[in-house]
């Protein structure tokens, strides 16, 4: 499923208590949404790397009580004492078997030594799936069985609209917009030690962001996303020369249509980011005479951008006009 319809599923399932595991490639967001998950809703948020912990981290460590006089169980600080909130397990099969079988307790009984996790907390796991060149470990039966299975793949759409909420530099949206597989590159057969994903990518943002010396740029982009994908996405941004003047575009003068793809997704990308929602309908009627000289599929990404972003566009006066002549290509 998408990132999109996983927050969805997530969402319901937490709100009942009921264990998930995520599953997907490295570098899509599944520790993101969740994170998202917890913010929107006000609640706790604790990210357990499993891989990282002993069974004794988890489980804690016996004491001799001298006051009872009994062997008791000091419960991990970092586990949850009260409230509401997310317990999220993540990389749990890449941890070692045994400390699976301490999660297994946690999970099964929503207690693990002399620790009982709160009422109000959910329990989320995720890892990577055993095709994806990670060292994982195959979860027992009974602990797989405890968990709602979802899978989440990367999805284009969903970034798009995640990065521009983010601000991701527009050249970066746009190129994933002209190349749709640049998003995620993983090859399990590679030995490449670099590669494309959304994580990757917002890497390359910070990079730009940066401004590095130009004789850096390259093996700084590359160390993010690879050698090929950086060389092609540094070639796509030469096209930035020959972009229009935006805010000739939006105040109505005259601007030139470019007729090189990458420009246009380029200039697509950039015509979408600079829209808010408090733009004056003149400046939205002036985009919108301007989209009608683009080829269809350009003028459909910027209006699907806007609408997909809350923007009204049926009081603009060239709404009619350029529903007549587009109408047809955009998605139901």
């Amino acid at each position: 499923m998408t990132p999109k319809e996983a927050k969805r599923a997530l969402e319901h399932l937490i709100a009942r208590k009921i264990p998930l595991f995520l599953w997907g490639p490295p570098g899509i967001g599944k520790s993101s949404i969740v994170a998202q998950i917890a913010r929107e809703r006000g609640i706790g948020f604790i990210d357990l790397r499993l891989s990282l912990l002993d069974p004794t981290d988890l489980r804690g460590i016996p004491f001799f009580n001298a006051q009872i006089e009994e062997a008791v169980w000091a419960s991990a600080s970092f586990l949850p004492k009260e409230g509401e909130g997310i317990l999220f397990l993540d990389e749990l099969n890449t941890a070692a078997p045994m400390v699976q079988a301490s999660a297994y307790q946690l999970i099964l009984d929503r207690k693990i030594g002399e620790y009982t996790l709160p009422e109000g907390w959910a329990i989320v796991a995720a890892g990577n799936r055993e095709s994806d060149r990670g060292v994982t470990f195959r979860m027992a039966a009974p602990l797989a069985n405890r968990f709602v299975h979802l899978s989440m793949e990367a999805s284009v759409n969903d970034w798009r609209s995640w990065a521009f909420e983010r601000g991701i530099d527009e050249r970066i949206i746009a190129f994933i917009a002209h190349r749709s597989d640049a998003l995620f590159a993983f090859d399990a057969k590679s030995d490449a030690r670099a590669f494309a994903t959304p994580r990757t990518w917002a890497y390359v943002h910070e990079i730009l962001a940066s401004k590095p010396e130009p004789e850096l740029l390259m093996p700084l982009v590359a160390g993010a996303i690879g050698d090929e994908l950086a060389a092609a996405f540094l070639g796509f941004m030469l096209v930035a020369s020959e972009l229009p003047d935006i805010e000739a575009i939006l105040e109505g003068r005259e601007a030139k249509v470019p007729s090189d793809p990458a420009a246009l997704h380029l200039l697509a990308s950039a015509l979408s980011m600079r829209i808010t929602q408090n733009i004056s309908a003149k400046k939205l009627s002036h985009l919108l005479d301007y989209t009608l000289r683009l080829p269809g599929e350009f003028a459909v990404m910027i209006i699907e951008d806007l609408r997909a972003r809350g923007i009204e566009l049926d009081h603009v006066q060239s709404w009619s006009l350029w529903m007549k002549k587009f109408n047809h290509l955009l998605r139901p």
